[in-house]
């Protein structure tokens, strides 16, 4: 995820910047701030949460994105969860089709550089997003995922798995996907 910020510019500047960019940036009140390279458990978790949920869409009206697709989180914030889902048909903010609007489920593989951001400002932001119902937190240095549902009156309820018996299930699309299945193949560093 993110480092090195650069000086504050606007939505139209970030966007034209990082449309042109060998690189990915996100967005966050003006600061331009660069995605960092990820680990191979990272891309392995991120490829398996890509297939296990994308399969377990068929047949719904729900679709999978990988990180290639930019979120709006707020005009003044844009990002790149590394897996969204979004129900029905997908808003896109503009005729290039690359920033979407209503994500309905959020999923962040959390890195040592990035888990304080994910957990804080990121997701303070993400649950001003109307059509958002969980945001999904993927450890990558155990197992253990933790899922924030949407509730009433601005409350957020968290279920906290931690075993590869466990079966992550996300009422808000329809789907149940087994830990075992998301970490199939990670190897953990060593204790």
């Amino acid at each position: 995820m993110a480092s090195n910020p650069i000086t504050k510019i606007s939505v139209e500047e970030y966007l034209a910047l990082d449309r042109a960019a060998e690189f990915r940036s996100e967005l966050l009140d003006g600061a331009m701030v660069a995605m960092s390279g990820g680990s191979a458990r990272h891309s392995g978790l991120q490829i398996n949460l890509a297939v296990t949920v994308q399969s377990a869409l068929q047949g719904t009206s729900c679709q999978a994105f990988s990180s290639d697709l930019r979120v709006r989180v707020s005009p003044r914030m844009y990002t790149y969860p590394d897996l969204t889902v979004v129900c029905g048909k997908a808003a896109l903010a503009d005729e290039r089709h690359d920033i979407l609007l209503n994500p309905k489920v959020i999923f962040e593989v959390l890195s040592p550089s990035t888990e304080n951001y994910d957990r804080g400002i990121k997701f303070r932001y993400y649950r001003s997003i109307e059509s958002l119902q969980d945001y999904i937190l993927v450890a990558q240095d155990q197992i253990r995922i933790e899922q924030y549902t949407r509730g009433e009156a601005h409350t957020w309820t968290l279920h906290d798995y931690q075993s590869s018996d466990e079966t992550l299930r996300i009422e808000s699309i329809g789907v149940s996907v087994a830990l075992a299945r998301i970490y199939e193949r990670i190897e953990f560093p060593s204790e």
